[in-house]
């Protein structure tokens, strides 16, 4: 069985469907996260997350703690600032969602979009280098979404493309880097 990890973590797990109904249930179970614990989760320092949240890249906790937007939030910048500029991991979320600590403009939930980037990563590999394969596992991973509308669909699907292409550069990175570490 062959192991991944999670996006946005460092967590590994062989299960084939993952997405943020891992995290869900100890998230409600203790009413949220503190920073130390999203700090361990996702293998982050504090100063980093408290970075984004002081940027506007992260809803600001409630009573200190991190709940399931933030946490949704915080994976999916983690999962792509290998390859990503911070600056324009922020602008691709601000393109689906508008303002962090405004839900009213929020065209899917945070986690849902988590879930749909875990749905499509799950079909990427290494191998997928062919972009009408990208456009169909983004159709795949869309299928269950009821958009408010046919536009809000298109700038999901849109800035779904955009991440899987960070995510998929990312992880040639790590390669990358791992070859490099075998020429020392």
């Amino acid at each position: 069985m062959c192991r991944k990890m999670i996006p946005g973590t460092k967590i590994s797990y062989t299960d084939e469907n993952i997405g943020f109904s891992y995290f869900a249930p100890l998230i409600r179970a203790t009413d949220g996260l503190t920073l130390s614990q999203v700090c361990t989760l996702t293998g982050l320092e504090t100063s980093t997350i408290q970075n984004w949240v002081k940027r506007g890249f992260v809803p600001h906790p409630v009573n200190k703690l991190y709940r399931e937007r933030h946490l949704a939030r915080i994976l999916l910048i983690s999962a792509l600032r290998d390859s990503m500029q911070i600056d324009r991991v922020g602008e691709l979320l601000r393109f689906i969602n508008g303002d962090t600590d405004d839900e009213s403009d929020d065209i899917i939930s945070e986690e849902a979009l988590y879930d749909i980037f875990c749905s499509l990563i799950g079909g990427v590999s290494e191998n997928v280098f062919v972009e009408r394969e990208i456009d169909l596992l983004i159709v795949k991973a869309t299928e269950d979404y009821e958009p408010p509308d046919e536009m809000s669909l298109i700038r999901i699907r849109k800035a779904l493309t955009v991440m899987a292409y960070a995510y998929i550069s990312g992880m040639f990175k790590k390669k990358c880097d791992e070859e490099f570490q075998k020429l020392r």
